[in-house]
């Protein structure tokens, strides 16, 4: 069986930000602990609460499932809050203690609203910069596609610029980057 969340898998060693698998950002550890707190909740249905009305038994099935799979999924979701908090190079302290503290996971949509935005080398000098700039501020290696006159960034496959009308094929971009043209 092809354990899709290992570690070891070519795909998370991949350190694009987009080309990612994301479900290799959950921890085994959180994996195995949402199977365990999953089967303690339907445990405490069903024999720890069992109720002798049989008319009640799809209630307390309904009831559960339900609430074995909302446990086991915040589980999940702390055990990929604690990997992605690393790879964004952020406090894993704090940001572990209010995802897990704040009550009905709003620390986790805390955690999402405010997190770093992904930091990637760049390929000239190896400097960590954001993925939304389109010049390296140490080396001003061209990373992303620019108009030539107002300098806003345009798709890779544009022929003119979309703010200015600007015919990007006189801008003299390099050879990574220039624009296709019929």
């Amino acid at each position: 069986m092809n354990r899709f969340w290992s570690q070891g898998s070519d795909r998370s060693r991949e350190s694009t930000a987009g080309g990612e698998d994301q479900l290799s950002m959950i921890p085994t550890w959180s994996v195995v602990l949402a199977i365990i707190v999953f089967g303690a909740v339907q445990y405490l249905f069903h024999g720890v609460l069992p109720h002798h009305k049989h008319e009640m038994l799809p209630m307390r099935l309904l009831m559960g499932y339900s609430w074995g799979t909302a446990f086991a999924s915040y589980v999940l979701l702390v055990g990929y809050v604690s990997r992605d908090v690393r790879r964004r190079r952020m406090p894993a302290g704090l940001w572990m203690l209010i995802v897990v503290v704040m009550p009905g996971g709003i620390g986790a949509v805390v955690y999402f609203l405010l997190r770093q935005p992904m930091m990637t080398p760049c390929p000239h000098c190896s400097t960590e910069i954001t993925s939304s700039v389109h010049f390296c501020p140490q080396c001003q290696f061209q990373l992303a596609p620019v108009c030539g006159r107002c300098f806003r960034g345009v798709q890779i496959t544009d022929v003119y610029c979309t703010q200015c009308g600007h015919d990007l094929a006189e801008d003299h971009a390099p050879a990574r980057l220039r624009v296709y043209s019929d």
